[in-house]
């Protein structure tokens, strides 16, 4: 497997979109885990220069003062989408600061896979069912992102037993798995089914380095997994979302209409925005207690993730037949 150097935890924060900024990237991958964010929050594209910048500088500053414990790598998540006009300026400047890991969604595209590969970078595609992957894979994606139901933004509907069986049938590469991953005995479960890493969101939302108004990030600390509801109206894609916040734009979360797939957009059929009106989120939010910063939570789950190794370790012990 192509190794990914200086994890704390075996996890990459996901990207967000508006809710992922440079501030929390950062935050993330000082913590020890892989920062992302999706280059279209950087409005106007102009604003991407100078976020690479300012990412690549504070972490190389963050390395030199810190050589026994660098930070993780950074990841840029290209939207490969007809609706995206500025894809080819976006992936120039991924090129021109050398992003160590490219996340593409919504379609796999081999340009955008040959620009990140000419520096030597990496390339994930996430992926909601068996045949996305295998195309990714055929057109030179490195690793998968398996969304699976549960997850928050753009999920997908299969079971992450079923989809991650499936794409191990034939994959042994770089995987990493989506869908209402938010503590430390859920990342150590992803890799037992077979994932490498753990895909975490949601969660992130409730850290005060995230690009959240107050209410959205209460919102997810109130929530529970039956306050989200899975819809196509507000993007003309399938996600997840918050039902109070449906309920708060004035639309019955119960009595949805479907949107046009063919006419994706970020306001969809409803006349609201998604992400921006209508909030994102996934399943796993009810472990969400409190809002903390980014080092406390990512703390937080890697004493989970070794309390689970251990007790898992107890309980094989006194299961096997001696």
């Amino acid at each position: 497997m192509t190794t990914i150097s200086n994890l704390r935890l075996p996890v990459f924060g996901s990207p967000m979109f508006i809710i992922s900024t440079p501030k929390l990237v950062i935050e993330q991958c000082k913590a020890g885990i892989v920062g992302s964010m999706p280059a279209l929050n950087a409005r106007p594209k102009e604003l991407l220069d100078e976020w690479l910048a300012e990412i690549t500088e504070e972490l190389a500053r963050y390395n030199a003062q810190n050589p026994e414990n660098p930070a993780a790598p950074f990841a840029i998540n290209q939207i490969v989408h007809h609706t995206n006009d500025r894809l080819e300026h976006d992936m120039e400047l991924c090129v021109k600061y050398k992003v160590p890991i490219i996340i593409s969604s919504l379609g796999a595209r081999k340009e955008v896979f040959d620009a990140a590969h000419s520096y030597g970078g990496l390339c994930f595609h996430d992926v909601i069912n068996n045949t996305f992957a295998k195309k990714a894979i055929e057109k030179g994606a490195d690793g998968l992102i398996a969304v699976a139901a549960g997850a928050g933004g753009h999920a997908g509907s299969l079971s992450p037993f079923a989809l991650v069986q499936e794409i191990r049938e034939w994959f042994d590469g770089p995987l990493a798995l989506s869908g209402s991953i938010a503590t430390g005995q859920s990342i150590l479960a992803a890799q037992a089914m077979g994932a490498d890493f753990a895909y975490i969101g949601s969660p992130f939302i409730a850290t005060e380095e995230a690009n959240a108004v107050e209410a959205y990030k209460q919102m997810i600390v109130d929530s529970k997994a039956d306050d989200i509801v899975y819809s196509n109206l507000f993007t003309g894609v399938h996600g997840n979302y918050l039902k109070p916040s449906i309920e708060t734009a004035g639309l019955d979360p119960n009595n949805l209409a479907e949107s046009d797939p063919s006419k994706m957009s970020f306001g969809g059929d409803s006349g609201v925005k998604a992400w921006k009106d209508i909030w994102g989120s996934g399943q796993g939010i009810g472990a969400v207690k409190e809002i903390q910063p980014v080092h406390a939570y990512v703390e937080q789950l890697y004493k989970e993730y070794i309390a689970a190794q251990q007790q898992l370790a107890i309980k094989t012990a006194s299961l096997i037949r001696q």
